[in-house]
């Protein structure tokens, strides 16, 4: 790019960087010293590939969704946090946003993520252990009682039964008074990554499909600022792929919702801005930093190039960060403190929307509030102390980091090429999803094993390497000794589940059964004819049907999918 154009760019930026909002804050150095709020090429000097790297708030976004960076706003920060009973919860969040915890982010027990009730016999001994137990409407107001949810963003990480987890939500929304229209966070919901990776679905894909479809039109017809879809590469990371089949999986799957929005007949200006995303943050500290701006590059282009989006927002790739519990170890577990503040700053760096710091104890059980307060901490100094929020996209032109950004990108592109070809595979053999190419690549890939057979082997690589000692984990494969005493953990309690059952119990018998089974057969009458089931499957909510009802209906009439084994 020559310096001409260069400068240009750098005028409409200074444009729109001065009508911006921006924080009353303090934008100086440690030392007291001004600094601007981006930098770029010396004025008059010209830049090949400047256009790929551009300017914060342009086209393509590699710098940053706006041209204030973090002086417009900083980063959310947003806990996730989930154990016990609603009422234990509860008391957690009060806790994190008395801390100056900005947004809540809903961890379910495994029952409540598989869709049974706490009293189901498969639920045994797993009620409230790993998140909070939800079984109706009702626990989820306990959940957020004296929490106005018009005042707060909240964020639910479920997937396989999120929307009638979701209706529990707005009909807790409307016992506190709050229209449901004004609501907003952001709903997981993400099922393409539970095929790739953390295999917690309740049906086939379609069926899964034809429900994320119904949650988006109903968003984006009454809950506009809602985000009904999380597409997570988190799980995916977790899972043991590398940083570059995290972007690509994630981002195709992304492709594949916005098909699916399409297909729906959806004006993609209106409901992809309803889009969000979920990354990990990893130890390499400059490939994360890479691939969070890459991906709003490609996320960007594909979205303008391929699906015709014409807005700004509609071509914005919005993240979440969590950093990665995999790197988490036993072994000397204040060594995790360290992991998480770099992982941290590298999303910061990345331009991470929302971030949550894992808490150092992680690896052994739920936090302690202890370690709950330290994984708080960690945030607000990088945010109040390190001026990390004074200049938008700091590493921008460095040769290292552009270079691993191009990088990953190419990584990136490669791997949509493979799906792309296994869905005109199935185009060929009649096969192929009605939604779009990418969309029937993913449903193959999935159906082949193909997406658990390349994190596999990315897995067993890095394992390789780690036993090798080619890869070092400090207190793990080196510098082993250590003065570290035991630590305190959570345990919570089986009476946890001995009282959710018994509370269950008390409100299906003072509940009107009528009333329930009005709202199940409307549901199920809409899964037959083809009408949007958020409708009814809210007045079930409305009466108290619980989740395990729910999705048990839906698992008699769709069946329950069982993936392909695979060696």
């Amino acid at each position: 790019m020559d310096a001409e154009e260069i400068e240009r760019g750098r005028q409409r930026w200074q444009q729109r960087y001065d009508k911006a909002r921006k924080r009353d804050a303090d934008f100086t150095t440690l030392s007291g010293d001004d600094v601007e709020p981006v930098y770029g090429p010396p004025a008059g000097v010209p830049y090949e590939g400047f256009e790929r790297i551009g300017w914060p708030g342009e086209y393509p976004f590699t710098r940053g969704l706006h041209p204030t960076g973090y002086r417009g706003r900083t980063w959310t920060i947003r806990q996730f946090a989930g154990f016990g009973n609603a009422q234990q919860t509860n008391e957690r969040y009060k806790m994190i946003l008395e801390a100056g915890g900005g947004g809540l982010s809903v961890a379910f027990d495994m029952p409540t993520l598989m869709g049974y009730d706490s009293d189901d016999p498969k639920s045994l001994g797993e009620v409230g252990h790993c998140g909070v137990a939800i079984d109706s409407a009702a626990d989820m107001e306990v959940l957020f009682d004296s929490i106005p949810l018009g005042d707060v963003t909240t964020s639910m990480t479920i997937s396989g039964p999120a929307v009638p987890v979701f209706c529990m939500y707005l009909v807790a929304a409307e016992r506190q008074g709050i229209d449901p229209a004004v609501l907003n966070g952001t709903l997981q919901t993400d099922i393409f990554k539970e095929y790739i990776a953390q295999k917690e679905w309740l049906f086939a894909p379609e069926p899964h499909l034809r429900l994320i479809g119904d949650l988006m039109e109903y968003c984006a017809n009454g809950i506009p600022a809602y985000k009904p879809l999380s597409v997570s590469g988190y799980h995916i990371r977790e899972a043991g792929t590398t940083a570059a089949q995290e972007l690509a999986y994630t981002l195709a799957d992304g492709f594949g919702y916005v098909e699916l929005g399409l297909s729906r007949g959806m004006d993609v200006d209106v409901f992809a801005p309803g889009l969000s995303f979920f990354f990990d943050a990893h130890l390499d500290f400059f490939e994360e930093i890479a691939k969070f701006r890459a991906a709003r590059r490609i996320w960007a282009r594909w979205m303008r190039d391929t699906y015709g989006a014409k807005t700004d927002k509609a071509q914005w790739l919005r993240f979440h960060t969590q950093t990665a519990g995999v790197s988490l170890t036993a072994q000397q577990p204040y060594n995790n403190v360290v992991r998480t503040a770099v992982e941290a700053l590298s999303a910061i760096l990345g331009g991470t929307n929302s971030l949550h710091t894992n808490a150092l104890d992680e690896t052994l059980a739920l936090p302690s509030e202890l370690a709950a307060e330290i994984a708080l901490r960690t945030q607000q100094v990088l945010m109040e102390e390190t001026g990390v929020a004074n200049v938008a996209d700091p590493l921008g032109g460095s040769w290292y980091v552009e270079a691993l950004t191009d990088r990953i990108e190419a990584q990136a592109e490669e791997i949509f090429a493979k799906i792309l070809a296994k869905g005109a595979k199935a185009s060929q053999d009649s096969q192929s999803h009605a939604i779009g190419p990418m969309t029937a690549g993913i449903l193959r890939g999935i159906e082949e094993g193909w997406f658990m057979s390349e994190t596999a082997e990315a897995a067993f690589a890095y394992q390789q390497a780690l036993e090798k000692g080619e890869k070092r984990v400090v207190g793990v494969n080196c510098h082993p000794k250590s003065v570290t005493p035991p630590l305190e953990i959570l345990r919570v309690s089986h009476e946890v589940e001995r009282e959710q059952v018994r509370v269950l119990a008390e409100r299906k018998a003072g509940r009107d059964e009528a009333a329930v089974k009005a709202g199940l057969d409307a549901m199920l009458a809409a899964a037959r004819d083809g009408g949007n089931m958020i409708p009814p499957m809210l007045e079930a909510v409305r009466a108290e049907a619980t989740l395990g009802e729910i999705c048990n209906t839906l698992r008699a009439e769709w069946g329950i999918y069982r993936e392909p084994a695979g060696f």
